[in-house]
């Protein structure tokens, strides 16, 4: 039996010690600053705009944790000695290790703008986050938020749940710009300006000026505009939390370098979720990938290993799911802000300008290669099926209905995706007459 410290208590580092525990009697000692107990980081806007208390946002009783002998440690790691297998905490405390996993997660992202230390300049990424927030919030009139990505949206409904006007500013053409293709894009912006929300695009913060008492109370931006407000969210992204472990001997870039199996460069030291980095990402994903189901697999493959069974990463398929607002956003494989050479998107929109669907397809071969939905879900296991099996675009426009995710409450729009898809490929069309039959209505 071996003693597995683990710095973090968020998703990559306790679905680790839960995985870890089914498989094996290893000791396991989980130790994070920021609460006592694992929470769902996700839903923090959720308690600040009343949705739920934060006592439920623990997904495990206090009693599970004793109960499956996983030991939890309210501290801060300040120095890593791997050495000796020891770490230094913030309260004088000494722990030994003979296996350490290092899941500390992100931090929010800053660009060295003049004020960016004021009062009421912050992210919201961690719990302190949502603590402070809640105490600035009675002298919020405006809030300006800087970057154009989810966790800008996610801030924006929090602060117009509580009443507050909120200024956006987005240095790029179209709000997600890097990630969303063009008409997603717009429909997102398009939405977000329909609740009120004041978008600037191609604006970009400049400084933050202070008042007397060195709160926030205005921003400048690049084109000279002054915007008064009493709160700055930055929302310009994460990067890894490894400030901790920059003398602790492991090899560091953005994050902590690892290969497929989560080992560093250090024996018996490992690292997972946010704060690793792939020497060689797998095909397709970015050498750092801040993403909760990213995590969670990390925390899964990483026991099988630390358990006698050595598994090497793989991420599978690309997915990813968000909210703007009340528009539910879902992507499952590949899917570019662009049709490349080699490749043609179907993309149909509703009327209403809420909706979409696009299937990005192979040129040549017509096999799917990724779905980009907005405003509509479809299942995760049928899109997969057909991505993984090359299946043609003829084939899945088919059998389409199969990927509704509740046929008996939600609309479904099988006839109007083929209807585009004559219209944008008529060499096509008697191939597809058939599926006019399944769908019930007329050539």
């Amino acid at each position: 039996m071996k003693k597995i410290v683990i710095i973090g208590n968020g998703i990559a580092g306790i679905t680790l010690a839960q995985h870890v525990r089914r498989l094996s009697n290893h000791q396991l000692l989980v130790i994070s600053s920021e609460t006592d107990y694992f929470f769902s980081r996700t839903a923090l806007m959720y308690v600040y705009m009343g949705h739920l208390r934060a006592d439920q946002m623990k997904p495990f009783e206090d009693w599970y944790w004793p109960e499956n002998r996983i030991e939890l440690k309210r501290d801060y790691v300040t120095r890593v000695d791997s050495s000796s297998k020891q770490l230094q905490l913030q309260s004088g405390d000494t722990v030994t290790y003979d296996i350490l996993v290092i899941a500390t997660g992100s931090k929010s992202n800053t660009f060295n703008w003049p004020g960016q230390e004021l009062a009421g300049v912050q992210g919201l990424y961690s719990w302190q986050d949502l603590e402070n927030l809640e105490t600035l919030t009675p002298q919020i009139k405006r809030a300006v938020i800087v970057g154009g990505g989810l966790i800008g949206v996610e801030l924006a409904e929090m602060f117009l749940s509580r009443c507050i006007d909120v200024t956006f500013l987005v240095r790029e053409k179209s709000f997600w710009s890097s990630v969303l293709p063009t008409e997603e894009s717009a429909m997102v912006a398009r939405h977000v300006q329909s609740h009120h929300v004041d978008l600037r695009l191609e604006t970009e913060l400049a400084q933050i000026l202070p008042d007397e008492n060195g709160k926030v109370r205005a921003i400048i931006t690049k084109n000279g505009e002054e915007i008064p407000c009493q709160f700055v969210g930055l929302t310009v992204g994460v990067h890894p939390n490894i400030e901790f472990l920059r003398d602790s001997g492991l090899a560091l870039d953005k994050g902590v370098l690892v290969n497929e199996y989560f080992e560093t460069n250090v024996p018996d030291v490992h690292a997972i979720g946010d704060c690793a980095q792939y020497q060689k990402p797998p095909l397709g994903r970015k050498s750092v990938e801040p993403l909760w189901y990213a995590g969670r697999m990390h925390g899964e493959t990483l026991a099988h290993t630390l358990c006698g069974q050595k598994t090497p990463y793989n991420p599978g398929m690309w997915f990813n799911s968000a909210k703007f607002f009340d528009i539910e956003y879902q992507v499952y494989g590949e899917v570019n802000q662009q049709p490349q050479p080699d490749e043609e998107h179907l993309y149909w929109e509703h009327p209403s300008g809420k909706k979409s669907i696009r299937i990005c397809f192979d040129k040549a071969s017509n096999r799917v290669k990724g779905f980009n939905l907005m405003g509509i879900r479809y299942r995760h296991e049928v899109c997969e099926r057909w991505i993984r099996n090359n299946t043609p675009i003829q084939e899945v426009l088919k059998n389409l209905r199969e990927a509704n995710f509740d046929p008996e409450f939600y609309k479904r729009y099988e006839p109007e995706l083929l209807r585009q898809y004559n219209q944008l490929y008529p060499a096509q069309k008697e191939s597809t007459n058939k599926l006019k039959q399944v769908f019930g209505f007329k050539r």
